[in-house]
């Protein structure tokens, strides 16, 4: 990281995912002030294209444990926030006030996701800078007609990400924080490089424990071609037919 005493670099460079918590409850003034830097966030038009679902019901923490992969931390997490990116609100403004809107589409859907993800890592960079550990849940995308009956999600509602929130436990705060790639393979200048074989290595290869091919088929089989990916990919597009 650069070397200087900034301390929101610090932070940004410090933060690590954190998949178990001590136990320990969030106070009040806590959970405030990570939903308020969370409305903070830059917004489109400042429209704001998110509604943000605090999860309190200890049902419902158990039940989304079960729709998001069987991840049982959820449950044992003090915060959960579900950031749903939003096109009904305005929409709905608009109808109310005479506008004759045109039914939200894609595009609408897009801008609302960027919105409510910016908000959502305001949430998170919000909450370490406290002590505070997080870790998003990308499998809210899935199981649409379940997290919908869930969560009570209307049309032109998308659940765009699930952050867990506690206290870290001694292990989890000391890990090791993932390898990231080289920034010279992430950052090119003006236009979209045409990569090669050995760029992609280059950016791909991040566990110089095992050989590069073993790596990626490991993850490949792990994460893209997973029965997880193949129904998110479902879930997200049964959501897009509401906006098409």
């Amino acid at each position: 990281m650069p070397d200087c005493e900034n301390a929101v670099l610090k932070e940004l460079h410090d933060r690590r995912s954190v998949r178990a918590f001590s136990g320990a409850p969030i106070p009040p003034e806590a959970r405030q002030a990570i939903l308020e830097a969370a409305a903070q966030a830059p917004s489109a038009g400042c429209q704001q294209l998110y509604t943000i679902l605090d999860i309190q019901d200890p049902d419902l923490k158990a039940a989304l444990v079960k729709t998001c992969d069987n991840q049982p931390f959820i449950a044992q997490a003090d915060l959960v926030l579900i950031f749903c990116a939003d096109c009904r609100k305005w929409y709905q403004g608009f109808a109310d006030c005479g506008c004759n809107p045109r039914k939200p589409g894609v595009g609408d859907l897009l801008l609302a996701v960027s919105d409510t993800n910016i908000a959502a890592q305001n949430a998170v960079t919000a909450a370490w800078s406290l002590g505070i550990g997080s870790c998003y849940i990308g499998d809210i995308m899935e199981s649409c007609e379940e997290q919908r009956r869930l969560l009570g999600l209307p049309k032109y509602v998308f659940p765009a990400a699930m952050v867990v929130f506690g206290w870290p436990t001694e292990q989890q705060l000391h890990r090791e924080k993932p390898r990231r790639a080289p920034l010279e393979k992430l950052v090119y200048r003006d236009q979209y490089p045409d990569m090669t074989e050995e760029d992609r290595k280059a950016l791909f290869d991040r566990a110089p424990e095992k050989p590069y091919e073993d790596y990626m088929r490991a993850f490949c089989a792990r994460k893209y071609n997973s029965d997880f990916s193949r129904e998110m990919t479902r879930s997200v597009g049964e959501y897009l037919k509401d906006f098409l």
